[in-house]
This record gives C-alpha cells, structure tokens and sequence, in this order.
C-alpha cells in the first residue's frame, strides 16, 4: 500500500482546513475572541501539521508547528490578539497555501520565505509573551478537546509513546472497517511500527502496534483513508490510569482539582480533535469525492444519450400514432427520463456561491485597510448554486469589480459623514437565480458614477461620445479599454487596465454585465450568466441550407424588414431602423459564405440580437424554433472558427454551429473591408432613395 495514494485526499482537505481558518480569523473580534473559533482555528493548524508529518512534507509541518504554538497561547488568552496581529496570522495562512501547493505540484516550498514566516512568528512570540515557540507547541496537542488551562508552552511533547522516540505499544481499534480495507490498512501500520497482534471481527478489530508514531500521526494518516469516528488509538492498558499515562507526560495544574480526570479524554479523542474539525457538516459520512473529469465525463455521455434520444424521436415522429401507439408512448416516457436524468447529472456540478462569496472577507479587509476606509460586506444567497466551471471562472473578474467598488464608489469616512452618511461604506454580494440564468450583483452606497466626468474622460481618450447618449450607454464607458476616473495610479487601481478584460472574460462565459447608478446614493453591477455552459438554449436557424443556433438569451426579437426601414451606409454597409433605432444588419450568408441563401433583403427575416452591450440585426432565411442542445467544444475537437462558438448535433444527426454574436458581426466587417472599393449592390441600389448616407 503506498501511502502517496493518499496525497490528493490530504491536499484537498488541507485545502479546507485552511479555507475554514481563514474565515474564522476575519470572523475573529479581537476585543472578544471567541473560544470556539480560536479552538476551531487551532484544531485546523495541529490537523495540517499532523498529516504534513506523515506525509513527510516537513517545511509545511514545522510552519504549521510554529503556527500552532502560537495559536495555542492565543486560545488559553496569553496572547492578547489585534488587528495587525490578526493579519500576521492570515499571513501565516497564506504561507501554508503557498508551501501546500508546492508540495502538490511537486516542488520544495520557497526556503526564503518559510524562514521568512518562522523568523515573524518567532518574533511575534518573544515580543507579546517572552516565549521562544520551538519549546512547547507540541504538548498542545494534546489538549485539543480540553477547554481546561492548560500546560505552559515549555512542557515537553504530549505523545502516547516515550518522550525521545523510544519505541512504545498502542492499540489501534478499527470500528466497522470491512476485510479489504481492514487489510490495507494493518499494511500501512505496519509502515509506522511493527504490528504485534491483531484480534476481533469486523465491528470492533484491535491492531497492537510497537511504534514510534504519536497517536496524533497514527489518527493523521488513518483520518486520511478511513472517517475520524471509525479509529481509535489508546495504549493497551485497559484502566483509566494507565491511559492517562501513556497521554499526558506533563503535570496537570494542581490548582484545579477536576483537571487531574480531565486528561483521560485524550484517550479516546473526541471528534472536534479529529482532522476532520467541526468545520464540516453532519452529513459528511453521507458524501463521496469524485474527480471533476470523471463527472464531465458522465455529462458528456449524458448529453450524448440526449441526441440519441432526439434522434430517435425524430424518426418515431414520421411513424404513424395508431399503429405504433406503444412506441410513441415509450418514447415519451424515454424523453421524460432522459431530461431528468440530464438535470439530475448537471447538478452534481452545481456548487453553492459561498464557494465564490467565501473569499471576498479577506478582499474587503486588506483593500479597505490600504484605502483608509471603513466597510461593512453583507452576503447574500449564498446557498444560490452555479456550475464550478463557472464559479471558478467568476472570481477573477468579481474580485476586480469589489475592488473597483471599493477604491471608487464607497467615499472616505469624512467625505461620507459630510453628505449625512454613515462613516462605514456598505458593500453588498448577491446572487439569485433568474431564469435560465443566476444574477450575481456587486451593490455600494457610495457615491454614484458621475455622467460629466465619464463623458469628459471619454473625450480625453479620443472615445466617441455625445451628450445625447443615455446613461446606460455611459457607464458602459467604464469597460473601455485603458479607461480610467482615477486621479491618482495606486497598487489598488488607476491604470485604466482590468474593466475591460472583466467584461471579455463575462462574455466569453456567455454572460453580459448591466451597471445602474444613482448620483449620491450607489451603484449596482449586475452579471448575468447561464446556470451552466453544458446546455444552451437555443433558437434554431435556416440560412441557405445550413443550419445554426442563437443563443437565446442574445435573442431579443425578430422581425420582416420593410424596405423604407432599410438604409444605405457609406461602402456597402447596411442599418435597419427599429423604434429608432439603427441597428447594424448582419447577413449571415455573407459572413459565412452560405451558398443557395436568400440575398433579398426584403425577403429575409431580421433577428435581433445583442452581444457586448451592442445590438445587431441578423439576417436569416427561417426561424425553425426553440430547443435546448448539448454543447460541444469546437476549438477543442476541430480549431477555433471564426464567428462561432461551439457546436452541437441536432436530432437528425448533423451538425450545427452554435452563432458568437459578436465575432459574427467583426467577421462581417472583415470581409466589407476586404472586398471594398467594389460594392455587393445587387440590393443596395434598390435602397438608394433611403434618406440616411452616412460615413462609416
């Protein structure tokens, strides 16, 4: 059995541990510090360091010793916490992050700044309590599940075997663990000592081990394989002394009289001690981890026996009903179990927005603390749920919004108490479902986008702006590139670099971004995405005699083109007119060079659509319906195609590309440009009496 098998489940809930102490340190009020979350933070570092040391990695484990150490003064209250103490500890935890993923991407940690970190935590500890940390961290182990004071730091290491590493006896009890995994697991300790007896069955089996290994390292490495509540490790003494011995080689304090019991705890650990601290939820026992490729897989295969299933709909749908009555109802009931069976796959990959939302304390805290500026961040539907391909992709983009709402919206304390503000700036998160779609809003109270200044910036930039413009139009501004109001460049923002790549990278998840602003009061940055990129819902298409997909959420409205409603542009560039507004047109077949397509424009049929805050009319042949189809990556099965997005296969059988607005409409200036001086006027000169000639 070799124990590197067990690398990714370490590093996955390594990466927990460190997640939940994070969020218990923000939560942390330095003024009264909660014991239970001091307790929590604590048990989270001795979890680390113990499977660190099983594992081998040991820069990771003599951080998190250190760390340990001094987290343990903190909970007995020997160390009086602070902000900036606070922020130390945050420090130390981003420091774990770092050497966890050196060690899984198989590299030593940056020597540098592990002995950076030892030197700030040694020094935090002879400064705030004249203690040298190296002495006494391991005897707080332990004492993990014991709220009584406890031993000072200098006590030697509390460990079931003789101090030194000389080799002593436990009994390692194995509860409900069947034959295989009881085999597997009687190797691996007989890697950590020499196995001296074995007895029981599978509901209770006694390993007797001659060891070195703690019984902290033992449960560490078994925690690992097995869950916290099927092992326990005690010395094979059977009377309660005797297990106190082997436990607790320091001196109880001796005014306490309950304390000399107290210790006996220790020798059947309770589970807020286990590795598994009681940051996890009830239903633990309940769940599996699996491998995100492995459930893409099943989606893939899911979404291949939906076009099965349209396939062979489609074919049952030429039949006759009466005769074949059976067949059609059993592919009714296929179709039924088909869809439900899609949902219930897709959403295995749905997680929670508290995944996302989680990392915005930590955000708000050190960009308010460089701004000067006093924030209060409110959270909300955080149980909404979203595709993890998406979360995962989110976060970039909203960490540059929250610090874009930070740095410019939210005022300073003075200048929010001279408007008859409250000193402390409100920052709210939201998500909420929608539709096909989840809202994900960045709301602030601050002072609002000002019209003027964004237009005279414009300007400044050389953008092509009017007073006549509506607001929505302006604040779209703002993701212009290189576009910037701030008066200063600070390491938070002014480079004018960021809102624009956070509403590329929106749109490159199908999603698009709306601002609403209000003068004195706040403003509101809401990003629409689909629930997931899996399946689209889509508008069929005819052009010729290919046919394509819109993404229905860029679909808007469609309609007949009326001559007197078409205008000529400068070059063979063409407008539709749509409530007074001149949108535009596309011609598909143009774009894409699709034989056999009507080229009468009259005779087409105008979608309207809208990418990138733009709104374009998109001639087609037919409109054919609505359907929900199975994405299929093009760039990854063929090469990336100009104007398109993705496919996906139709119920006959052929294939259909899936339309990228914007690309399409880039796709067909490209070609205008190409072919001028000469002009395709074989349905311009008919709208040569048309009163709009504009340049391009």
């Amino acid at each position: 059995m070799d124990i590197t098998d067990f690398y990714d489940t370490f590093f996955e809930e390594a990466e927990e541990l460190l997640a939940d102490m994070e969020r218990y340190l923000l939560e942390l009020d330095v003024e009264e510090p909660d014991a239970e979350q001091l307790n929590a933070i604590f048990r989270a570092a001795h979890s680390i360091k113990g499977g660190a040391g099983t594992f081998g990695f040991d820069v990771l484990q003599k951080t998190t010793h250190l760390f340990e150490n001094l987290l343990d003064h903190a909970r007995r209250g020997e160390l009086a916490l602070r902000r900036d103490i606070v922020d130390t500890f945050l420090e130390t935890k981003d420091m774990l992050h770092d050497q966890l993923d050196a060690y899984r991407n198989g590299n030593e940690p940056d020597q540098e700044a592990f002995e950076r970190i030892c030197r700030t935590l040694q020094q935090l500890a002879l400064e705030e309590i004249g203690q040298d940390l190296d002495g006494g961290g391991p005897a707080a182990a332990a004492v993990v599940a014991t709220p009584a004071p406890e031993p000072a730091p200098e006590t030697p290491p509390a460990a079931p075997t003789p101090a030194g590493g000389d080799a002593g006896q436990l009994v390692v009890v194995l509860l409900g663990v069947g034959d295989e995994n009881r085999r597997l697991l009687v190797a691996e300790l007989a890697q950590l000592g020499e196995v001296r007896g074995q007895s029981g069955d599978q509901a209770r089996y006694e390993v007797t081990l001659e060891t070195t290994a703690s019984a902290d390292d033992i449960e560490a490495v078994m925690c690992f394989i097995i869950e916290p509540e099927q092992i326990e490790v005690r010395a094979p003494a059977a009377t309660g002394q005797e297990a106190l011995a082997a436990i607790a080689d320091a001196p109880v304090e001796p005014p306490v009289a309950p304390a000399a019991a107290e210790p006996v705890v220790d020798a059947k650990p309770a589970p807020p001690a286990k590795p598994r601290p009681a940051v996890k939820g009830a239903g633990e026992s309940t769940s599996i981890r699996v491998a995100v490729d492995k459930v893409d897989q099943i989606i893939n295969l899911v979404g291949e026996l939906i076009i099965t299933q349209s396939m062979l709909d489609q074919t049952v749908s030429e039949l006759d009903g009466v005769t074949n009555g059976s067949l059609v109802n059993g592919m009714n009931l296929l179709q039924r179990n088909a869809r439900d069976l899609q949902e219930a796959v897709m959403s295995i990959r749905m997680i929670p927005m508290d995944f996302v939302f989680s990392r915005f304390p930590r955000v708000v805290r050190e960009t308010s603390g460089k701004l000067g500026k006093q924030i209060e961040l409110v959270t909300e539907g955080e149980s909404t749920e979203l595709d993890k391909s998406l979360t995962e992709r989110i976060i970039d983009p909203l960490t540059h919004l929250v610090r874009n709402s930070l740095d410019h919206g939210i005022e300073s304390p003075e200048a929010r108490e001279a408007a008859g503000k409250r000193r402390t700036g409100k920052l709210v998160l939201s998500a909420k479902h929608q539709g096909g779609n989840i809202l994900i809003e960045v709301i602030d109270d601050g002072a609002g986008l000002d019209r003027d200044r964004l237009l005279a910036k414009a300007r400044e930039n050389g953008l092509n702006v009017s007073d006549a413009m509506s607001d929505d139009e302006v604040w779209q501004l703002i993701f212009a590139p290189g576009f910037s109001t701030a008066r200063e460049v600070t390491d938070v923002s002014g480079r004018g670099v960021g809102m624009d790549v956070v509403k590329r990278n929106i749109q490159g998840m199908g999603g698009h971004v709306q601002i609403m602003s209000t003068p004195g009061e706040g403003t509101t940055i809401r990003i629409v995405l689909p629930l997931t990129l899996a399946i689209l819902d889509g508008m069929s298409i005819k052009v010729g005699g290919e046919m394509f997909i819109l993404p229905l959420s860029a679909v808007l409205e469609s309609l007949q083109p009326a001559r007197e409603d078409l205008y000529a542009m400068a070059g063979d560039d063409v407008v539709l007119k749509v409530r007074d507004e001149y949108l535009p047109v596309v011609a598909v077949h143009e774009a894409l060079d699709v034989p056999d397509a009507r080229i009468e424009l009259t005779e087409t049929i105008a979608v309207i659509v809208q990418g990138e805050g733009r709104r374009y009319a998109l001639l087609v042949d037919d409109l054919v319906g609505q359907q929900q189809v199975v994405v299929k990556n093009l760039e990854t099965n063929y090469r990336k195609v100009p104007g398109v997005s993705a496919a996906t296969i139709l119920g006959d059988g052929s294939v259909a590309l899936i339309l990228d607005i914007t690309g399409l409409h880039r796709l067909s200036r490209s070609k205008k440009e190409a072919r001028r001086p000469v002009r395709a006027a074989h349905s311009l000169e008919a709208l040569s009496d048309n009163p709009l000639e504009t340049s391009s």
